[in-house]
């Protein structure tokens, strides 16, 4: 059985979540393809460098003949990659296409390429092209890439088929079920794009190392016809599960990750709403876990909140945001803010709520419009007096908000006397459309520009192009989750924190907002670039690392001296550009031997194919 191998001899070390990249950490199955050499090398993309190869390596592993003669840089190799995908008959759709195929036979070269065009690649690996990819996700198709869980096969043997995977230490896993693909609904078992997608900007925005980050899709049906009944979906076609049946594969799911891998952070991706809720009330005390649509969306709008109205000069105890939309990230966004509110303003978190006003398809939540509310939506229903009203702008001439922030995935909806209203109470209003994708956000940057008369502090969930006007450019801010979730997870597992706690998100949202300069801030601008990924991420890390040991919920033996020294030495590189600290033990700790030459092409990349973890030549 499988769950023998949780409790073999292994080496504690090769397990240590915070000594990525080991040569012991691979499973022998992989193992003995790199001491065996040959082609298997270049068809596994771990492995795998094609022309970066040198022609002493190639010689060693017996790769004369299979690869062009020529040996490339990785810099030249990424060029290459990047004329590809700059061509311009192109669409985003092909270009995605191309990266996927890039990380399924070399993923040192698909991270070198992502981590050097990151402002221009986020868009193609993630939102707002990952929507088109998981709507066609299953006619695209050309490789796995991630770990497919059915609920329905599988179920009673999770822990055998987690265990398939080829790496002892998995740090950040990424799961879906496919019930809530940003604003397209049930996509079932083509949600793994979602998952892919956050992978990839765990690993090349936080410094997670590829071996170690798992993209998963949990199958528990789909309920969506036209899926269910083409004939290229891939996934189980059955009714999604409900009930306790559906929470028990959940409960089996989790006890699985955490006994197989009991420091790595696992982030629910894309749950329906109230199961999202529900989810994460149940698992977040158990095992290191958040939900990047609840608490990660929540802290990067709170972070856009802190530097609006340092912009505003409003304080955060006179503060008044109104939410359209009551979904999930919408909840998990107020409360997140609400959470701040009262630790930052020195106010109780009722009187925190009360500064939020929630508005669901049927107009004001309150406690006397007569329906029933669901367990999210009770916190915000307004108790105090305030009229039931349903017309937005009627909501915004009683409030007066400073914020008015979207997350319904409802499309175009605020019209220009919308944001007119908006305007005559507050000079720079925070205007932030956050629903993903484009096409869903509430209203365009062009729109909310020209409608303020530019006086608007905008954000939005997927981005938006500037926008010309009166002889001015407006550049859009965009409120993406990526600022916080690759260092909130590197952070969480660095510090090998038991659970994420609300300090911890509290210390991300501060900390990002701390990015922006004040040259930045009195440009409007209240993100940080996103080519600065990396650096804000390791800031980013470093705050929620020291927030879990404040917390008292990290179980390193000992705190570092200097926590961003300490994360910043973790992060992996796909050029090997990262600095480790001094006396952080790297490759080759502890007897992982390998060729100098080797490591430094690979950036780091623990394979010696042709060698022992003793250091002596394999010959095969």
């Amino acid at each position: 059985m499988q769950s023998s191998r949780v409790s073999s001899a292994q080496d504690l070390h090769a397990r240590d979540v915070a000594l990525p990249g080991l040569w012991k950490q691979r499973k022998r199955e992989v193992k003995e393809l790199e001491e065996h050499a040959g082609a298997p090398v270049i068809w596994v993309s771990w492995l795998n460098r094609g022309t970066n190869f040198s022609l002493v390596e190639r010689e060693e592993l017996r790769l004369e003949g299979l690869l062009p003669p020529v040996v490339e840089s990785l810099d030249l190799q990424a060029n290459r990659v990047m004329c590809q995908l700059r061509e311009p008959n192109k669409t985003d759709l092909q270009r995605y296409s191309i990266l996927n195929q890039l990380l399924s036979s070399n993923q040192t070269l698909y991270y070198k390429v992502l981590c050097d065009n990151l402002e221009e690649l986020a868009p193609i690996v993630y939102t707002p092209t990952v929507g088109e990819a998981c709507l066609k996700f299953d006619r695209i198709y050309r490789a796995p890439l991630g770990l497919y869980l059915s609920s329905f096969r599988h179920r009673g043997r999770f822990m055998d088929v987690l265990s398939n995977w080829p790496s002892y230490n998995v740090q950040i896993i990424v799961v879906t079920d496919g019930s809530r693909i940003l604003g397209l609904g049930d996509l079932g078992t083509n949600g793994i794009g979602i998952s892919i997608g956050k992978v990839a900007l765990y690993v090349a925005g936080g410094g997670f190392h590829p071996e170690h980050s798992l993209p998963i899709v949990l199958d528990v049906g789909c309920n969506r016809k036209e899926l269910v009944e083409d004939p290229f979906y891939m996934g189980e076609r059955r009714p999604r599960l409900e009930g306790d049946e559906y929470y028990g594969v959940i409960d089996e799911f989790c006890k699985a990750v955490k006994t197989l891998w009991p420091h790595a952070l696992l982030q629910f991706e894309d749950f329906e709403t109230e199961r999202a809720f529900e989810i994460l009330r149940r698992q977040r005390s158990k095992l290191l876990c958040f939900n990047d649509d609840i608490q990660g969306t929540g802290a990067v709008v709170t972070s856009g909140f802190i530097n609006g109205m340092k912009y505003q000069k409003t304080t955060l105890a006179e503060a008044r945001v109104v939410f359209y939309g009551a979904g999930s990230s919408a909840v998990g966004v107020a409360e997140q803010m609400a959470t701040y509110m009262e630790q930052k303003a020195d106010i109780s978190r009722d009187e925190a709520r009360r500064r939020i006003f929630m508005v669901d398809s049927k107009g004001l939540i309150t406690t006397t419009r007569g329906d029933k509310l669901p367990q999210h939506k009770q916190h915000f229903a307004r108790d105090d007096g305030t009229p039931d009203m349903k017309d937005l702008r009627d909501i915004i001439a009683h409030v007066k908000p400073h914020a008015l922030i979207g997350l319904s995935a409802a499309g175009p909806s605020w019209g220009q006397e919308v944001i007119e209203t908006l305007c005559e109470h507050v000079s720079c209003p925070l205007i932030f459309p956050l629903s993903n994708p484009t096409d869903k956000a509430e209203i365009t940057a062009e729109n909310a520009y020209k409608w303020s008369k530019g006086q608007c502090v905008f954000a939005s969930g997927s981005p938006f192009k500037p926008v010309q006007m009166g002889g001015e450019c407006y550049v859009p801010g965009q409120a993406n989750n990526v600022f916080i979730f690759p260092g909130t997870g590197f952070g969480s597992v660095m510090a090998k924190a038991d659970c994420v706690t609300d300090s911890m998100f509290v210390a991300a949202s501060q900390e990002l907002a701390d990015c922006v300069s004040e040259e930045q801030l009195a440009k409007k601008q209240i993100y940080p670039d996103i080519r600065d990924l990396r650096e804000v991420s390791a800031k980013v890390a470093a705050a929620v690392a020291a927030a879990a040991h404040e917390a008292g919920v990290s179980s390193l033996p000992s705190p570092p001296k200097d926590w961003q020294d300490y994360v910043a030495s973790r992060m992996w590189s796909p050029d090997g550009k990262t600095t480790r600290a001094s006396g952080m033990p790297g490759q080759g700790h502890h007897g992982d031997a390998h060729h100098a030459g080797m490591a430094a092409a690979a950036g780091g990349h623990p394979s010696r194919p042709h060698q022992h973890p003793s250091g002596l030549p394999v010959h095969p």
